[in-house]
């Protein structure tokens, strides 16, 4: 059954020309130390921006009634299959408000456009801009990594929070959020998520010469996300934060090393064991 699309809302100039819903991401702004994103928000609500995701499907999920939260925080950002993509959670209280206006808001990413990923995100200003936002809810997104840095940042007045970097890191993350726990997660583990990502490339773009080298392209830009994870039981401090990029060091198994060397050579290692269906290994070497 195809889903129904959510209405636009009522007053919304924008909306009203657009027959899917509008999706809006921000920064603090494009210099560092000059935010000027306080000042953009009250124009988005004025402008109707409703909606914030990066998976299209998810954009319909209001319009379905089926679609309920579970708990205290509730997920939107992964595919039928598992795989995980940058998402979204939100509060029970503020998905109902969400269900409402039959959109989401616009999401701050806590840095500009100049800052990049140089310094850590500014949660107090994100914070402040919540605070602008009111009453049209606002999400948070930068350096969450941690089921605590997801705690913190549901407390800054945030409507929901957004999660990119670390779903690519630690696609296990959202478990932790929702369990509440560090995973010790093993190396045999994390290479059985990387099978099921190459199982599933190879299925959707086929097991062609085409669709081995997309599948390997996308599985070698993911390695160079996973390779920056540290193994929880070999952390002297806990959690560890999105930024920091430890020394070279030696795993509890072959491949737990393996998979936290940033040699691309040891990337390519790890995907030929992956993306090698029966008559492509010349493709792949």
């Amino acid at each position: 059954m195809e889903p129904t699309p959510a209405p636009a809302w009522p007053h919304s100039p924008v909306l009203q020309v657009l027959d899917v819903p509008l999706t809006v991401k921000i920064r603090t702004g494009v210099q560092e130390k000059i935010n000027v994103a306080h000042k953009l928000i009250p124009r988005l609500r004025e402008w109707g921006a409703a909606m914030v995701t990066v998976q299209g499907s998810l954009l319909w999920c209001l319009g379905n009634s089926r679609f309920q939260p579970k708990n205290e925080y509730s997920q939107l950002g992964c595919s039928s299959r598992g795989i995980p993509f940058p998402s979204l959670f939100l509060s029970a209280s503020s998905w109902h408000s969400m269900r409402s206006l039959c959109a989401f808001p616009p999401q701050l990413h806590g840095r500009s456009r100049e800052q990049r990923y140089t310094r850590s995100a500014d949660w107090d200003y994100i914070a402040e801009c919540a605070q602008v936002a009111s009453p049209m809810p606002l999400f948070g997104n930068g350096d969450i990594l941690s089921y605590e840095d997801a705690n913190r940042a549901m407390q800054m007045g945030v409507s929901g929070i957004m999660i990119a970097r670390g779903a690519l890191i630690k696609p296990w993350l959202f478990t932790e959020i929702k369990e509440q726990r560090h995973w010790d997660i093993s190396s045999s583990e994390r290479f059985e998520l990387l099978r099921d990502f190459t199982n599933y490339g190879l299925e959707h773009w086929g097991s062609d010469t085409q669709g081995v080298e997309k599948t390997r392209k996308f599985l070698l830009e993911w390695l160079s996300f996973l390779c920056r994870y540290i193994p929880v039981g070999l952390l002297e401090f806990l959690p560890q934060k999105i930024n920091e990029r430890p020394p070279y060091y030696m795993g509890r198994d072959y491949l737990e090393t393996l998979m936290a060397s940033q040699n691309v050579d040891d990337w390519i290692r790890i995907r030929s064991e992956n993306t090698e269906p029966p008559g492509y290994r010349c493709l792949l070497h």
